[in-house]
């Protein structure tokens, strides 16, 4: 099996609100896949499509080449699920609660509990309820992962936590992915996923705006431009070339936005004594935000089902 999710023309009405708006979007099997946009935007409803705790308007969903209303418990065995209100009995021990769930999936060795929890720092005597937020998503983490599934889906896994934690979260997703487990995480954060996702999605109010790799939407970044120049230079002379845009020239300093390939604005400035220059990449997050909020960003986004 090549693909582990499938969406193909996913709606969601909440009377008259919509929470998805015709979404298609393709996982392949290993892949850890970021799935990215502002709280409200719908990532959370896609996952709860996905896992039949909610159904649709219309469309289809196939997860793990399964229906999940049909066979819900056969699909939900080979998942690792972590939800963004993440809620258990307090009363319970965090090893009480742990032994719990990993009962009801068959049995859990508890290496595997402790290693995980000593990863995560986590104290696994303390009752669920005395939990701070932080540690209470610890719990969550653990038992999404400790049965080693298929297919972890994880809405927003690292709320509340640490930046120590947060990165020991990613070398596990790391580690998932080596292990052959597909990974489907959700956040607000680009940041988060930049470094462990082979592909991203942004999704806006509810509508799928752009799926690529990491790598293809930073390419589409932009430039910050500063030229100093041993003389003041003209310009008329920069203002024409292909993808220079907000362009100013103060004396013999040149600055200027550049979408695209530099080559033309390096051979025009090499007609110039050039004494300084710096070019400074758009910030991803900066990119990632044009999205959100709906601005152009570099380039027209690609959409794909891959």
């Amino acid at each position: 099996m090549n693909t582990a999710i499938e969406l193909s023309g996913l709606t969601k009405d909440y009377g008259s609100r919509r929470g998805l708006n015709d979404l298609s979007l393709r996982v392949e099997a290993g892949q850890v896949f970021g799935y990215l946009g502002p709280n409200g935007a719908g990532k959370s409803t896609t996952i709860r499509l996905m896992l039949d705790l909610i159904r649709p308007t219309g469309g289809t969903v196939r997860v793990l080449g399964l229906d999940p209303r049909a066979d819900a418990v056969r699909l939900h065995r080979r998942i690792g699920y972590l939800a963004g209100d993440f809620v258990v009995d307090g009363r319970q021990r965090a090893g009480e609660c742990l032994a719990f769930l990993g009962d009801l999936r068959g049995g859990v060795p508890a290496a595997r509990v402790l290693d995980l929890a000593d990863r995560l720092e986590l104290d696994l005597s303390a009752r669920v309820k005395s939990l701070s937020k932080g540690n209470r998503q610890k719990v969550g983490l653990i038992q999404a992962f400790m049965h080693r599934p298929e297919l972890l889906i994880l809405d927003e896994p690292t709320s509340g936590l640490d930046p120590l934690v947060q990165q020991t979260f990613l070398d596990m997703v790391s580690e998932a992915k080596a292990a052959g487990q597909t990974v489907f995480m959700s956040s607000h954060i680009m940041s988060e996923v930049e470094a462990v996702a082979d592909r991203v999605a942004i999704i806006r109010e509810g509508r799928l705006v752009a799926t690529d790799t990491v790598a293809a939407l930073r390419a589409r970044s932009f430039l910050q431009v500063r030229i100093d120049f041993a003389e003041p230079v003209a310009a008329e002379e920069f203002a024409v070339l292909p993808g220079v845009t907000e362009l100013e020239v103060t004396g013999s300093t040149l600055t200027c936005r550049l979408d695209g390939r530099p080559d033309a604005l390096v051979k025009t400035a090499a007609r110039h004594t050039v004494t300084g220059l710096h070019a400074e990449s758009q910030d991803l997050e900066e990119l990632f935000h044009a999205y959100y909020t709906g601005e152009n960003p570099a380039a027209t986004p690609h959409k794909d089902m891959a």
